[in-house]
This record gives structure tokens, C-alpha cells and sequence, in this order.
């Protein structure tokens, strides 16, 4: 055999080698899709619901100051009176009387005999902001079960996706040992 023959027949043989692989080895192929089912997962994400609501709430009233002036004045001009009135020992009992009887006389008339007890409660309107926690609950897709008929034959794959109405397919074709 001459050396150019021997070229020819080295091509030829490689050339025959990736038909030769493709009878044994790995292939792409297309089953058809029969079933689709999403794989669901419940999530719970809690989060805060407020709410403001007005309510009444009772405000106590200070009583108005009162004035001390009159009483001052009163019991001044009761002392002189009754120190003008009494005489020897009676005249410092004349002048305490006095004093304690123009210090009422003195305050009745400043203060004109207004009411000084604590006014009644009033009432006021108040926001109050009122929070709390619900569960919210979310369907979450998490994969899916996917059947596909190959050749007559029915397989169930789980997967990320959704393959659509035919999947891809590797099929692996390899000779049986015995």
C-alpha cells in the first residue's frame, strides 16, 4: 500500500468517527407535555395594621386663684376699729375681734363670694394611635412537577420552570453489559 492510499483510508476513518459517536453517547431529543402541576408553598409575612381612634378624655379644671388683698386690708381696718372700740384689757381682745372680722368682711368683698371649689371636669377629644400584628399569608410558586410523555412512555420531572408544551430532552444511548 502505497502511501496516498493510506491518506485517503486515515480520512475517510475520521470522518466515519462522529457518526460512529453519535450511535453511542448522547442525543437531543423533544417529549411532549402532558401535565403541568405548581408546586406551592404558603409564606407568612407579618406586618402592622394602625389605626387612629378618638376618645374623650376628661381635663380637671383649676380653681381660680384667689386674691389675699382684701383679706389684708380688712383685717387692718378691723384691728384700728376694734382697737378704737376697747379700753384696758378688753382693748386687745377689741383688736384681735377686729382684725379677724374685717379679714372676713375684706375677703368676701374682693373676692365677691365666688365658688373656689375645683370646676367640674371638662372633657377633651384625644387621637390614640392603636397598632398591631396580622399574618399575611402569600402563595408562593417553588417549582413544578412536570409529566411528558416520551415514546410512549409517561416520566414526572420536578422543575424550576414551566417547560411549555414540549420539553428538551438528553437522551443517553449506551450498549447493555452483559
Amino acid at each position: 500500500m502505497n502511501v496516498q492510499s493510506k491518506l485517503v483510508l486515515s480520512a475517510l476513518c475520521l470522518s466515519a468517527l462522529p457518526l460512529a459517536q453519535a450511535q453511542v453517547g448522547d442525543f437531543e431529543d423533544f417529549g411532549r407535555v402532558t401535565r403541568v402541576q405548581p408546586r406551592v408553598e404558603q409564606v407568612n409575612r407579618p406586618r402592622q395594621e394602625c389605626r387612629t381612634e378618638y376618645v374623650q378624655v376628661p381635663v380637671r379644671q383649676a380653681p381660680p386663684q384667689r386674691s389675699a388683698g382684701g383679706s389684708i386690708i380688712g383685717g387692718i381696718a378691723g384691728a384700728i376699729i376694734g382697737n378704737q372700740v376697747g379700753g384696758g384689757n378688753g382693748r386687745a381682745a377689741a383688736t384681735a375681734a377686729g382684725a379677724i372680722a374685717g379679714a372676713v368682711v375684706g375677703d368676701r368683698v374682693d373676692n365677691q363670694g365666688q365658688n373656689y371649689a375645683p370646676g367640674p371636669d371638662r372633657v377633651q377629644e384625644q387621637a390614640v394611635r392603636q397598632c398591631r400584628t396580622v399574618d399575611a399569608w402569600e402563595s408562593r410558586t417553588v417549582g413544578y412537577d412536570v409529566t411528558y410523555d416520551y415514546r410512549g412512555h409517561q416520566y414526572t420531572v420536578p422543575m424550576s420552570y414551566d417547560p411549555g408544551q414540549r420539553v428538551k430532552l438528553r437522551v443517553t444511548v449506551q450498549p447493555e453489559q452483559m
